[in-house]
């Protein structure tokens, strides 16, 4: 299978209301390991957006899909053995347009139906509540779906970041309009195709559209129609949400930027924690929300930490998809490698110490795409913006401290808290520590442990709410509370 062959004949259609739609604006995608255009997509837009408002309204008035759950819950079933299906070509399609490496590929997808089939369950078992509130009065209290669901998806993992709002969405009952960025609307494109192929599932539950300028995503947060935003990005963007949003009160679930610190004590094992510190710099070519971009070391061995670290770092072998002995792939495009190149830059302007200076691919055949090799750095002063802020890149920092105080002062030093790792031997010392980290994830001894049926989601300026696990149909869902007197029924 050689992914990077261009496959310009494909066109990429909106799917809105069970229709496929077009646009005026047609623009490219691309492949960022090869540069080659791989396709065009029709431009969304407000028109669009509006368009799966509507339709999404009527698909909740004039289907059963609000309140048959077991509808709900065999399109989930059915959609997760349609993901099983399609397994080879969703992993082609994010390798060509996303650049992830097939391992990267095949771990994403992999986690989609796992999740489909985890809600499929939740719909068949969550109930609400009966209290006998005071003798002769009962009162019912059941969740309700909040309506039309907005999921806004980023292009740096947009197939389960799209599912990981959507299956919750639909067992909740609410119908769902996706917003998926340019960078991936091929990938949108081959999403689409597997929801119009669900013969269950009514026409305008689920609609899909390609939005680049942002203005499609913008009308979805402005609109009254639109009662709940789930939002994955950054921080910046989640913070104008949050502002438009306000005037209706909407119901916003934000998972935002990240800067996970990794602590490593005395008496790590370093033969098991390097090789999973490496993957969590280089995964996604540093694109996650949770990459490893702070790591720090504790005194007793932080030059050994140093001197075997920058050795894996520089022999990480960067390269397409199509290359099976590649580990880590490109960035999404030539700006971003522009963008990381300058962050870095300028820390060693404000004084950082190279430790592998990494950097843009400019020579051979991998010139061409959008590679940056992973850039490991020391610092002494927290203050710097290396440090506070996120990078969205294979660029880690390394601090040395000598206490556990110091250490999660080091860890909290930051406006986010979305995950942290602790590395030790020591548990009664990893579980005295974890609940100090101001993170909604803690990992010990290990990093990006993430499941359908554990909870996700940030602390501080890292997000608000959660997905996965049962706190997921939060966010989708508001509770009715009936009260009866059942005792006026017999007067």
């Amino acid at each position: 299978m050689n992914i990077d062959t261009p496959h310009t004949s494909r066109h990429a259609l909106n799917w809105v209301g069970g229709e496929w739609v077009g646009s005026d604006t047609i623009r490219g995608s691309i492949n960022p390991a090869t540069y080659e255009v791989i396709g065009t997509y029709a431009e969304g837009g407000v028109e669009t957006a509006e368009a799966a408002i509507v339709a999404a309204k009527r698909a909740m008035r004039a289907t059963d899909w609000v309140h048959d759950r077991k509808l709900r819950a065999r399109v989930l079933d059915n959609l997760a053995d349609a993901f099983e299906r399609n397994r080879g070509e969703l992993i082609k399609i994010l390798c060509t347009e996303n650049g992830k490496i097939q391992r990267e590929a095949s771990f994403e997808v992999d986690l989609c139906a796992p999740s489909l089939r985890y809600f499929a369950g939740i719909v068949r078992t969550d109930a609400g509540r009966v209290v006998d509130s005071k003798p002769g009065r009962i009162a019912l209290m059941m969740r309700q779906p909040m309506g039309v669901a907005g999921v806004i998806v980023p292009w740096n993992s947009p197939i389960i970041l799209t599912v990981r709002s959507l299956a919750p969405a639909l067992a909740a009952g609410c119908a769902v309009i996706i917003k998926v960025p340019g960078k991936s609307a091929q990938i949108a494109a081959t999403l689409s195709k597997i929801f119009a192929n669900i013969t269950d599932l009514p026409r305008g539950v689920i609609n899909v559209f390609t939005d680049e300028t942002g203005d499609g995503a913008k009308h979805l947060v402005a609109s009254p129609e639109v009662p709940v935003i789930s939002f994955t990005g950054s921080t910046a963007t989640g913070k104008a949400i949050a502002l438009s949003a306000a005037p209706h009160f909407k119901r916003i679930g934000l998972e935002l930027g990240g800067k996970t610190p990794s602590i490593i004590f005395n008496d790590t094992d370093l033969d098991l924690a390097l090789p999973v510190l490496q993957t969590s710099v280089t995964m996604f070519a540093g694109q996650f929300c949770v990459t490893g971009q702070r790591v720090i070391v504790q005194e007793g061995i932080a030059d050994e930490f140093r001197k075997r670290f920058a050795e894996r770092l520089r022999t990480v072998q960067v390269g397409p998809a199509s290359d099976l002995s590649s580990e880590m792939g490109p960035m999404i495009d030539r700006e971003n490698v522009e963008r990381v190149d300058k962050a870095v830059e300028r820390a060693i302007a404000d004084g950082a110490e190279v430790i592998v200076r990494g950097g843009p691919v400019t020579e051979g055949p991998l010139s061409k795409g959008a590679f940056f090799r992973p850039t490991f750095l020391e610092v002494t002063d927290p203050t710097m913006p290396v440090v506070q802020e996120e990078t969205f890149g294979p660029v880690v920092t390394m601090q040395r401290f000598t206490t556990e105080q110091q250490a999660v002062a080091l860890a909290n030093d930051s406006i986010y808290g979305l995950g942290a790792s602790i590395w030790t031997r020591d548990l009664s010392k990893a579980l005295r520590i974890a609940p100090r980290i101001e993170a909604g994830m803690v990992w010990i001894n290990e990093w990006g442990a993430l499941g359908e049926d554990t909870e996700e989601g940030g602390a501080k300026q890292s997000g608000l709410g959660r997905l996965n696990g049962v706190a997921a149909l939060d966010d989708f869902t508001e509770i009715r509370t009936i009260t009866l007197n059942p005792g006026l029924m017999n007067a």
